[in-house]
């Protein structure tokens, strides 16, 4: 099958931003819902190793017409880089230029990674867009100084203290100092960590736990960004209100780093990305 891909410019206040439609083949019926992938940190379009390249072609090929797009100062879209905590008016000029192209688009998912997950997560709180039928995650970001030190205690430093090895240079002296000293620096950060968070993490819960419609979180094994969100889900402001809804599918991708640079892994993650958009959009 042959897929169609077209390039579209997508304008917003005071911006102007580069995308790349990706379509379904000619002999596809047409869906009524369509994917946007929000592109995180200091990325363009098409991602780590192509990442995002090639998940819309894919999920093009298995019938959702695909967006992905420069943010202001990446790739081929003018200005400067704004923050992901700033990216609500990016998001929603993407999703207005990509159904004023492709009407048959009703309802859109997005889909992202790191920050590009973090940012959905925050235009879903701050504009609850209508338009939202889905929210595809992997490896949210969450980052604070008492979420890192909660990851490293747990997902590394208790694995080491289970290791002979870890004993037997600590007993022969070939345990560096500074490694004691980097643990007992993390316990104290856990400790002594006001219980309220920064801004962006509690809007985050907010739209985490506000949306109502079915959530997609992939999280790498490998990944301390993903341990670290791994984390929050457990404690506030995450913990206080659970979900509306039951629609929280979470998978658990083994021997997997931060951006699926494993080429099996990123094709089993299209897989599971794709079933899960024909399952959950079909019924909606």
């Amino acid at each position: 099958m042959t897929i169609n891909e077209q390039p579209l410019w997508l304008h917003g206040e005071g911006f102007d931003m580069l995308g790349i439609v990706s379509l379904p083949p000619a002999s596809t019926p047409a869906q009524r819902t369509g994917v946007v992938i929000v592109v995180g940190g200091a990325q363009y379009r098409a991602g780590s190793h192509r990442q995002f390249t090639q998940l819309a072609r894919f999920l093009a090929e298995g019938g959702f017409p695909v967006l992905r797009f420069d943010l202001p100062g990446m790739g081929d879209s003018p200005g400067e880089l704004p923050s992901f905590e700033d990216t609500a008016p990016h998001i929603a000029a993407a999703i207005d230029g990509f159904q004023k192209q492709h009407p048959s688009v009703e309802r859109v998912v997005l889909w992202g990674l790191c920050d590009g997950a973090s940012a959905s997560l925050l235009y879903v709180d701050a504009t609850h867009d209508p338009r939202i039928a889905g929210l595809a995650l992997l490896n949210p970001w969450v980052r604070s100084e008492a979420s890192l030190a909660r990851a490293r205690v747990k997902h590394y430093y208790r694995r080491r203290l289970l290791e002979g090895d870890f004993w037997r240079k600590l007993l022969t002296g070939k345990l560096g100092l500074v490694a004691l000293m980097d643990l007992q620096g993390a316990l104290k950060r856990m400790a002594s960590t006001r219980p309220a968070v920064p801004s962006f993490q509690t809007r985050m819960a907010a739209g985490w736990n506000g949306f109502q419609g079915p959530i997609l979180l992939a999280l790498s094994e490998l990944d301390l960004t993903a341990n670290e969100f791994n984390e929050a889900v457990k404690n506030a402001p995450f913990r206080k209100m659970p979900p509306v809804n039951d629609c929280i599918q979470t998978v658990q991708l083994r021997l997997a780093d931060h951006t699926i640079s494993n080429n099996q892994t990123r094709i089993e993650l299209e897989r599971i990305t794709l079933e899960w958009l024909a399952e959950k959009m079909e019924s909606r």
